[in-house]
């Protein structure tokens, strides 16, 4: 039984953070951690063409590798945003809710935002929105070490069992499990909340 939840930042997180956003109670979201590399919080999974692919927001190089990741800037050294939303729509413009939910994804991916942790926040309310889920994910103000919570941060987010549903690429590629939050969406549409209300954790 997981208790006033600490979660990671992430860059449109799996299925598996979404059912935890949704079926707990007071989930904060840390923002006074040091950055961690190969994580959710700049990275996500997608269903490709050739399977999954993973998709990196890339960051700003600082001498140090411990950043608070309030202070990680995104870096625009390349046209990452173009390509992200490129292999958004290459992968999900044949799913069934693709053109009820991309404008307002696609507007979040022309802007520039400074820090990771607010691009994310962004998204995640549009996320949230799409699911038509009225959730108020607070913030950490501080970090604790251990408290009155289930620590999160470092939880490898994966699922033992997940009801299947139907994926564009599916027939070459077979059901890939927990995926980004996206997959789910745009498969699923409306009956996503459901869905995720219905994950065991």
């Amino acid at each position: 039984m997981l208790n006033n939840p600490v979660l990671p930042t992430a860059y449109l997180a799996p299925i598996s953070y979404y059912a935890i956003l949704l079926q707990q109670p007071n989930c904060s979201i840390e923002l006074n951690e040091h950055f961690v590399k190969q994580s959710i919080r700049n990275r996500c999974e997608i269903y490709g063409a050739n399977g999954k692919l993973r998709i990196t927001i890339p960051k700003e190089r600082k001498g140090s590798s411990k950043t608070i990741i309030s202070e990680i800037k995104i870096s625009y050294k390349q046209n990452w945003q173009k390509e992200h939303w490129n292999a958004i729509v290459s992968t999900y413009n044949s799913s069934p809710f693709f053109e009820y939910y991309k404008d307002e994804l696609q507007a979040i991916f022309e802007e520039k935002e400074a820090y990771l942790v607010d691009f994310n926040s962004k998204l995640q309310k549009v996320i949230l929105s799409i699911l038509q889920e009225e959730i108020e994910v607070k913030t950490t103000t501080e970090y604790l070490h251990k408290g009155n919570f289930s620590d999160l941060r470092n939880h490898n987010w994966e699922l033992e069992t997940q009801a299947k549903y139907d994926q564009v690429f599916m027939e070459k590629h077979g059901f890939i499990p927990n995926l980004s939050i996206l997959d789910l969406v745009f498969n699923l549409g409306p009956q996503s909340s459901e869905y995720l209300l219905n994950v065991k954790m």
